[in-house]
C-alpha cells in the first residue's frame, strides 16, 4: 500500500497555469488522486476567480473535477481544534495549520505543498515536500 498523500491549493492553481513545468508536475500528482480538504477546493476556486481571471462557472467546473477526481476531507471541528493546536505549537498561520491538521487526521504522510518550508514534518508524521523543488521520479 502507497503511502498517503495531501495536496495544498497552490497545485490545484499551478494544474491551470502557463508555466508549463508547473503545470505538468501538479497534473502527474493530481492523477494520483490525493487527499484534498473543502478548504482546497474552496480555496481553489477563490484564487482562480479573483487572481487569475476565472468565470465561476470555470472555477466551479474545475471543483467538480476535484470532488470527482480527490479523497475529499471536510474541515470539521475536529480539524479546527487540531490546527489551534498546530498553530500554537508550531508557529503557522491559522490556513496553513488547517491544511496540516486535515492531511493529518487523514492519516497521510507526505504534504505536497510550495508555499511551507520543504522537508518539514509535522508529528512525526507527516513531511511537507515542495514537488516543483524536487526530483520526486
Amino acid at each position: 500500500m502507497t503511502a498517503r498523500v495531501f495536496a495544498d491549493t497552490n497545485l490545484f492553481i499551478y494544474a491551470e497555469s502557463q508555466d508549463q513545468d508547473k503545470s505538468s508536475r501538479a497534473i502527474e500528482i493530481i492523477q494520483d488522486a490525493p487527499v484534498i480538504s473543502t478548504q482546497v477546493i474552496n480555496e481553489t476556486v477563490s484564487v482562480l476567480t479573483r487572481k487569475h481571471g476565472f468565470l465561476l462557472s470555470e472555477a466551479h467546473e474545475i471543483a467538480e473535477s476535484l470532488l470527482d477526481l480527490c479523497e475529499v476531507v471536510a474541515v470539521d471541528t475536529d480539524t479546527i481544534r487540531k490546527a489551534i493546536d498546530l498553530a500554537k505549537r508550531y508557529s503557522l498561520s491559522h490556513w496553513d495549520s488547517l491544511i496540516i491538521a486535515a492531511a493529518l487526521l487523514a492519516d497521510c504522510r507526505t504534504l505536497f505543498s510550495e508555499d511551507m518550508q520543504h522537508g518539514q514534518v509535522f508529528d512525526g508524521q507527516l513531511t511537507v515536500t515542495n514537488p516543483f523543488e524536487t526530483d520526486l521520479s
